[in-house]
């Protein structure tokens, strides 16, 4: 089983950045990948970033390129989204998630309960 616990979202104008922290914990093999969904009011929720956590590759969102970026510290088993030039549309809720391999080696997504980020113009 495994624990997601996000921090860092918060109210930021536009223009601003916003640093977001998760951190897994509990019982498990090994993290495969760690990323970020968000989801906007009456939206469905989206892909934002990942990172794989062997070799450490990223993607990306089209919409979010070149301004967020994924990060990883794996002895904390943390990641990281630092966002930058953040516009009213990337206001949502966002969610962290882990792709785990449980102590039977299954593959299990985990979610985290979301954190709030709103960018005001």
């Amino acid at each position: 089983q495994v624990e997601l616990v996000e921090s860092g979202g918060g109210l930021v104008q536009s223009g601003g950045s916003l640093r977001l922290s998760c951190a897994a914990s509990g019982r498990f093999f090994r993290i495969d990948a760690m990323g970020w969904f968000r989801q906007a009011p009456g939206e469905e929720r989206e892909f934002v970033a990942t990172i794989n956590w062997s070799g450490m590759s990223t993607t990306y969102a089209d919409s979010v390129k070149g301004r967020f970026t994924i990060s990883s510290d794996n002895a904390k088993n943390t990641v990281y989204l630092q966002m930058n030039r953040l516009k009213p549309e990337d206001t949502a809720v966002y969610f962290c998630n882990a792709d785990v391999r449980d102590l039977g080696l299954r593959r299990v997504r985990s979610w985290g309960q979301g954190t709030q980020v709103t960018v005001s113009s």
